[in-house]
């Protein structure tokens, strides 16, 4: 005696015309998330172009280590030892600004340095030759610098810290000359007092209550 095998399926394992539908929705929109997903691609473009814009805006300045040092400090348990560097930052068109970082490594303090020096910029002045308008004498401590004009061709005749601050100020042709301390941290900042009190002849025959026809006579 032979057994039919059974065709007869359950109602379980066919589905039904109300269930086709609505897994066709689900695959028609998850086809059109794959396809059009442009608001989240649209968000990426953003960022990548505002990190783009951020980019170009730290590439306008340039940096230089002027001074690393290594420091410490007398603790209860003994001594921690530090690094500190001494940074200033230009974007050579009349920006400049000196920083101090410290911190445990090389780089962290650099890092805290260039931090630090773009939140003390300086506006400089600049003349049509890239020089100064008048002479100026910044003090810092037991430091005095002393920055005159030069005329075209001149170039930048300083050294030290104070050379590196008027490049990347921008400044082309200027004679400067160190008074008194030596300290490159000192100096920096003597030369940064020097070049925020430069003033403009307009300013200065403002300041005065002057034409500026009488500042020139």
């Amino acid at each position: 005696m032979t057994t039919e095998p059974n065709n007869q399926t359950t109602s379980n394992d066919v589905p039904s015309a109300s269930d086709v539908p609505a897994a066709a929705e689900g695959q028609g929109q998850q086809q059109e998330q794959r396809r059009g997903g442009g608001g989240g691609r649209g968000d990426r473009r953003g960022g990548r172009g505002d990190r783009r814009r951020g980019q170009e805006r730290d590439s306008e300045w340039q940096e230089r280590v002027v001074q690393i040092r290594r420091v410490s400090k007398t603790v209860k348990g003994g001594k921690k030892m530090s690094f500190r560097a001494i940074v200033v930052v230009g974007n050579e068109r009349g920006q400049v600004g000196v920083g101090v970082g410290k911190a445990g490594d090389v780089i962290g303090a650099v890092r805290k340095g260039v931090a630090d020096g773009k939140k003390h910029l300086v506006k400089v002045p600049l003349t049509r030759h890239n020089s100064i308008p008048t002479l100026s004498n910044g003090r810092d401590g037991a430091a005095s610098v002393l920055i005159r004009p030069a005329a075209p061709g001149t170039g930048v005749i300083a050294g030290g810290s104070i050379r590196t601050v008027l490049e990347l100020a921008g400044i082309k042709n200027v004679l400067a000359k160190r008074l008194g301390s030596k300290t490159p941290l000192n100096n920096a900042r003597a030369a940064m007092v020097a070049l925020q009190l430069l003033r403009t002849h307009k300013e200065t025959a403002k300041e005065r209550g002057i034409s500026l026809e009488q500042i020139y006579s």
